[in-house]
């Protein structure tokens, strides 16, 4: 986004660990300039371990314990890859990752927890570990569900009696009862007695346990999972349509297969949160080992640790002095029982209460509140004398990324109307999606140009967006694409800085036209204020190109994606998006609609693609050009997750007003109809007795499609019903 000072150097934060999102709240309070910050996370959301019991005993709801780190990231100017790390090269000074390019830093920092996924035959099959969080509470939202459906037996295994598992245990066994379904949960334990406790600790668990109906198997040795059941060694095998894995815990593969100094698989550190021997890498949390300082692996060391990485990250990056850490031997356990009771141990004293669930929730809401409630980033000021008319657009919302920045349709129609009309080889010129040009040895070739201002601060995603959305026009004239020149807009950055966005930008670039079969032949690039990446794109076709001024009387309208991206995208840009729904929108906005183009452009007697103007604007586009009149269906019109309730809440992009004035909608209101979209589907009047076959060739190829209205003879008028 907009950025006044020069990047100079790159940091990775590896993994969204409670860690990073703590250092990433407390960069977007103060921000180092001249650092570019990158978050590499498989998903969109991370689960806070303290709420993990509580939420699956029914307590808590899953928006309640996870951490949204796509507002972190927004708050900190970093950007998110949802990915998944998959090695270290220290000394290109790059992050292997699973679905795209290495990722080059400067100073890097792992914060990728641990796995409790345990190397027993089966397991990887029929069993779940409790760690990675957000995939056990997936698979347990699951399997409650089909249990008080009754499609699967309330059988519980848990692998493991430490602390994790017992709790666990207890929530689950819980969970079920209040369901109304009697549970059957086992802890199955290697020991002669649960472990991770001390002696008063276990008989309080103990008991716990035995008012849940939970069963102890204790010096049992698992051979093997399988679907209904625990196999253990000279023991009755446990019954188990949920076999959860928490016999400690276990690193990740990736990491033991580096170069990374090690202990057992844990990355080693020293006191200063440095991998050893390596200036430019830090570690922190459950994947970290400190030999100086042995601990457990519990979420309190790396909350406490956060600060200190902070401060230490700043120093590699700017060439200050590092702090150095020693976290405390002895530190408080907080321990669910189930329902809302608690269980605190500390220095060998235990204490049974309710009132300490209070306690431990009041802890556990506050961390998260720090996660959440991130302070809005004021506008600078602009004081003096200004130009009539500066304080009312100043106080108007910010300008939008993307499509929302665009012109509206009204303003750009004046100005078209003086471009001389189409001659010679020109068969179409400005006014529809491409311009049309006669091929000297037959057939036809278009071209169109589209860039993007930023609405994300990954060159590699905005490239992809911006491809998909360039090639949009020639989708939509149904014509074949071509070639491709890319225009790229830089933030000012050192030279290796843009060495490193420019290949991001370019792979991506082409790994869109070439999926689509055209191919990169150059372009242009420049610096300036913020990130923007455009395509003039050529495509060719045999026959004459789809216009907008075919569609025919009786004609369905189809649409293959969802609207709202603007409305996403303006609530991202305030903070106030879920950030899962700002992942998944943005998922769609970077595939291509090749698989959908062709399809569509054997059929359709009108095509366009839905960006700027909104679903309002393009479909009276189809009705200028074509004598037709619309109806659409509100209800059969596809909207992106979040995006009504955004909507609902007066969230809007700023293109918005532009768009509502000029593509007015009768017979009601819906502001959807006039978001901007980026990225957007295409839009096809398609004969009415081929729309059934053409629903079931875009099933057919994987890709949507919508019959969301229907077209009349008319004047040009749309009305919503």
């Amino acid at each position: 986004m907009l950025n006044t000072v020069p990047y100079t150097r790159d940091l990775v934060l590896v993994g969204g660990g409670h860690a990073h999102a703590l250092v990433l709240r407390a960069w977007g309070m103060d921000r180092l300039a001249g650092a570019r910050v990158t978050v590499i996370n498989p998903g969109s959301t991370a689960p806070y371990t303290g709420m993990l019991p509580g939420h699956v005993a029914g307590h808590y709801g899953r928006d309640d314990l996870e951490i949204d780190l796509v507002r972190l990231c927004r708050h900190a100017g970093a950007r998110l890859i949802l990915d998944k790390a998959v090695g270290i090269d220290r000394d290109r000074r790059e992050v292997l990752l699973e679905g795209r390019e290495p990722v080059a830093y400067d100073v890097a920092s792992i914060d990728v927890g641990i796995t409790a996924e345990m190397d027993l035959p089966g397991f990887a099959a029929h069993g779940i570990g409790a760690k990675p969080l957000d995939k056990y509470a997936a698979r347990w939202r699951g399997f409650l569900a089909r249990a008080v459906a009754g499609e699967v037996a309330p059988d519980v295994a848990v692998i493991g009696g430490g602390v994790a598992g017992c709790e666990l245990a207890m929530a689950m066994a819980y969970a079920l009862r209040e369901a109304g379904v009697a549970p059957h949960v086992t802890v199955i334990e290697a020991g002669p007695q649960i472990s991770g406790m001390g002696a008063a600790a276990r008989r309080k668990i103990l008991a716990a346990m035995a008012e849940l109906g939970i069963e102890l198997r204790l010096e049992a040795r698992v051979m093997e999972v399988t679907a209904d059941c625990v196999v253990l060694a000279d023991q009755p095998a446990v019954p188990a349509a949920l076999c959860v894995g928490a016999a400690g815990a276990f690193p990740h593969d990736w990491i033991a297969q580096t170069d990374l100094p090690q202990r057992d698989g844990f990355i080693e550190v020293g006191p200063d949160l440095r991998v050893s021997g390596d200036a430019a890498l830090f570690a922190v949390g459950d994947c970290a080992v400190m030999p100086h300082a042995p601990r457990p692996k519990a979420g309190v060391f790396a909350v406490r640790a956060a600060p200190v990485l902070h401060h230490n990250l700043r120093a590699a990056l700017s060439g200050g002095r590092r702090k150095t850490w020693q976290p405390q031997k002895y530190y408080l356990k907080l321990i669910s029982l189930g329902s809302k009771s608690a269980m605190a141990e500390n220095f060998g004293v235990s204490v049974k209460a309710p009132l300490l669930w209070r306690w431990k929730d009041r802890i556990d809401r506050k961390f998260m509140d720090r996660l959440g409630d991130l302070p809005a980033m004021a506008r600078p000021a602009v004081t003096g004398e200004m130009a009539t008319g500066v304080r009312d657009m100043l106080a108007a919302k910010p300008l939008c990324g993307g499509c929302g920045a665009k012109v509206g349709r009204g303003v750009l129609s004046g100005a078209v109307k003086g471009i001389a009309a189409a001659q010679g080889d020109v068969v179409t010129g400005a006014g529809d999606d491409a311009a049309v040009l006669r091929q000297p040895g037959g057939g036809f070739q278009v071209i169109s140009a589209d860039h993007l201002r930023a609405l994300v601060e990954d060159p590699a995603q905005m490239a992809r967006i911006a491809a998909v959305h360039a090639l949009g026009d020639i989708w939509a004239m149904g014509a074949q694409p071509q070639v491709a020149l890319a225009q790229i807009v830089l933030p000012q950055m050192s030279a290796s800085l843009q060495e490193r966005s420019l290949a991001e930008v370019t792979r991506a670039a082409e790994a869109v036209m070439q999926a689509a079969g055209a191919q990169l032949v150059g372009g242009h690039t420049t610096m300036g204020a913020e990130l923007t990446i455009g395509f003039t794109v050529t495509g060719t076709r045999a026959q004459m190109p789809l216009t907008v001024s075919g569609a025919q009387e009786g004609d369905v309208l189809i649409l293959t994606r969802p609207i709202g991206s603007g409305v996403i995208l303006a609530a991202d840009m305030a903070g106030q998006a879920d950030g899962r729904d700002m992942a998944a929108a943005l998922a769609v906005m970077g595939q291509p609609q090749h698989r959908e183009a062709l399809v569509l452009a054997e059929v359709a007697n009108a095509m366009t693609d839905v960006t700027g103007f909104g679903l309002a604007g393009h479909v009276q586009a189809i009705c200028a050009a074509s004598g037709m009149d619309a109806v659409l269906w509100r209800d059969a019109v596809p909207v992106y997750a979040g995006a009504r309730g955004l909507s609902d809440a007066g969230v809007s992009s700023s293109l918005m007003p532009s768009n509502r004035a000029d593509a007015p909608v009768l017979g009601g209101d819906d502001p959807l109809l006039f978001d901007p979209q980026t990225a957007g589907g295409l839009l096809a009047a398609v004969p009415e007795g081929q729309v059934e076959a053409v629903l079931a060739q875009l099933a057919a190829q994987g890709c949507e499609g919508h019959k969301i209205g229907q077209l009349s003879r008319g004047s040009g008028n749309l009305t919503l019903r």
